[in-house]
């Protein structure tokens, strides 16, 4: 897949997540389900880093080494961008609030999208 696509792919998750995070909460229909809000950031932060890691992987092709070099870089862009969220959270909208919690879900997300990465290396880089 051409590195292009993989960055617009890329920038369509985060503006979704930026979008969802960002966006009157009011409007979200209430779920019954414990840490709710946790899973969502988690599931949210994996799916960043996975779509970033594919574009650095494809930008850095041909350097083995490298290969560690977009995991790493996708990850800290994800701690970074979800510390970001939380704090535009916290001065822009009036109906959420910046959480450390949810900092620790982004992180733990983008960790564990490292992690399969990592043991799907292969896979993704027919991708």
């Amino acid at each position: 897949m051409p590195k292009q696509l993989l960055l617009i792919w890329a920038i369509i998750c985060s503006g979704i997540i930026s979008y969802f995070c960002l966006t009157d909460s009011s409007n979200i229909p209430a779920v019954n389900f414990p840490s709710i809000d946790k899973v969502v950031h988690f599931c949210f932060h994996f799916g960043f880093t996975i779509s970033w890691i594919l574009f650095f992987k494809k930008e850095l092709k041909g350097r083995e080494a490298n290969d560690y070099k977009a995991y790493l870089v996708s990850f800290i862009f994800s701690v970074f961008f979800g510390i970001t969220i939380e704090i535009l959270q916290g001065v822009f909208t009036v109906t959420r609030a910046a959480d450390v919690t949810d900092i620790l879900a982004n992180t733990i997300g983008g960790a564990i999208a490292v992690f399969t990465a990592i043991a799907f290396r292969r896979k993704l880089d027919k991708i």
